[in-house]
């Protein structure tokens, strides 16, 4: 029997996962323990081909305030410690960036409800997701430089994507805060809505995102991240694997088949 969670929740509701940091006493700052186990649910998740889309949310007024300054950063530095050669300490280090890496890799997309505040680590896990929306009332930032520190939980790599080179400096050089307004005009946020909507407003997108071709979906979010990560040939030569894996599949008939009908299709990811 698998061991429950402690500092976080799942639950999934049809083909619509929810995955909630439960530590609202903390304001859901990121412990050692909670990355522990981000890391034991993306192992389950990343096999499940049933699941359609996964919705990320923090209990209580606040997203994630970020790493536990206390156990978390304490953590860092006694493993550190132990730690003599520069690639151990390395691999270290990648093992901590990769705890919530495996959201990128699911096969189905994945939106972020923010709310309240969402610093450091905790935006970093929101800009691992597909989409974010926020509440009205969210302030977010990349804080690490006021600790004398850098964001190395994939923020590098993601926020130039989603903001731009220029700005995502800005945000990340500068340990800038904006609130859900700014978040909204420069693209971090997909859309902003009251506070006491965004749980509805998440949980909407991620039902058209569960209604959407699964094996498309798929396909096109890898062909996405092969563009920026990779360059344009690899890109295409994706989109054309997906697309000759659509063609072939029984969605596609079905959807030929609902058209004939003049009906919605029902697509079962095969």
């Amino acid at each position: 029997m698998t061991e429950p969670y402690k500092t976080i929740r799942y639950d999934r509701s049809g083909d619509i996962g929810h995955l909630t940091l439960a530590r609202p006493d903390k304001r859901n700052a990121q412990s050692p323990l909670m990355w522990e186990e981000l890391v034991r649910l993306g192992s389950e998740l990343l096999g499940d081909e049933t699941l359609r889309c996964l919705v990320v949310a923090g209990e209580g007024p606040t997203f994630s305030a970020g790493i536990d300054l206390v156990e978390g950063l304490a953590k860092i530095q006694a493993d550190l410690a132990e730690r003599t050669g520069h690639e151990d300490r390395i691999a270290m280090g990648l093992q901590v960036a990769g705890t919530f890496g495996w959201i990128p890799e699911l096969g189905c997309a994945s939106v972020a409800a923010v709310r309240g505040h969402a610093y450091g680590a905790g935006l970093q896990l929101a800009l691992a997701c597909d989409f974010r929306i926020f509440a009205q009332d969210a302030k977010v930032g990349l804080v690490e430089t006021r600790y004398g520190l850098l964001p190395d939980m994939g923020a590098t790599v993601r926020l130039p994507r989603i903001v731009g080179e220029s700005r995502a400096r800005e945000l990340i050089l500068l340990g800038e805060v904006v609130d859900a307004a700014e978040a909204l005009r420069i693209g971090l946020a997909n859309r902003v809505v009251a506070d006491e909507d965004l749980d509805a407003a998440a949980d909407e997108l991620a039902r058209r995102l569960a209604g959407q071709p699964p094996i498309a979906v798929r396909g096109a979010r890898r062909a996405l991240d092969a563009a920026w990560h990779s360059d344009p040939e690899r890109s295409l030569r994706l989109a054309l694997e997906g697309q000759i894996s659509c063609l072939e599949s029984d969605d596609f008939r079905e959807a030929r088949l609902a058209m004939v009908e003049r009906r919605s299709p029902q697509w079962h990811g095969r």
